[in-house]
């Protein structure tokens, strides 16, 4: 198979990836599934023995998608599996995404980035695409809490940072923010405290 064969087989498989998770995230909001906390709970529980599977779909394509509620699922990924089993299904579904949102920057550009987000939203963060202190201020974002991560993985895409730098900043940055979401700081205070005590 010639690489012209190649690249219109990855471009048709993932044009079909994002219409089956589109579909999917439309199901998901019309049932209440991606909006209410104990639907999604009730629905994970009749997917057994594939909840954990279910769920790591639900999270990846709430980081693709961003009109997905990510609250509602980080709450649900600690409800369902419990709260260190729902950090390594939060962990592990959003650190998937990232890596899907900077795959596909990269392999379809900036068309698919400003078809994503609003005008206002893609002009605020343009300037960091060839700002020399990207990766850096890329780690601090990730690091903390608040930053909108998932457009962000997008931008990283569109620079030249290698993939192995980009996972190395997720691998390093994102326990802490999904610790944060998934315990809540009260949760991780109790968590130290029984810790040291």
């Amino acid at each position: 198979m010639d690489a012209k064969v190649t690249r219109r087989l990855v471009n048709v498989c993932t044009a079909i990836g994002i219409v089956l998770l589109i579909i999917l995230a439309v199901a998901g909001f019309r049932s209440g599934i991606l909006t209410n906390e104990e639907k999604l709970q009730a629905f994970l529980d009749s997917c057994y023995p594939f909840g954990p599977l279910v769920f790591l779909v639900i999270q990846v394509a709430q980081v693709v998608m961003s009109f997905i509620p990510g609250g509602i699922t980080l709450a649900a990924g600690v409800v369902c599996f419990g709260p260190f089993g729902g950090f390594f299904f939060n962990y592990l579904g959003i650190l998937l995404g990232s890596c899907v949102n900077f795959f596909l920057a990269r392999r379809f550009g900036k068309e698919l980035v400003r078809g994503l987000v609003s005008d206002k939203t893609y002009e605020k963060t343009s300037h960091w695409l060839n700002h020399p202190n990207f990766d850096r201020a890329f780690f601090i974002a990730i690091l903390l809490p608040g930053f909108p991560d998932d457009f962000l993985c997008l931008v990283a895409g569109l620079t030249e940072m290698k993939f192995r730098r980009f996972l190395w900043i997720l691998l390093l940055g994102k326990p802490l923010t999904i610790a944060a979401y998934s315990f809540g700081f009260t949760g991780i205070q109790a968590v130290f405290e029984n810790f040291l005590g």
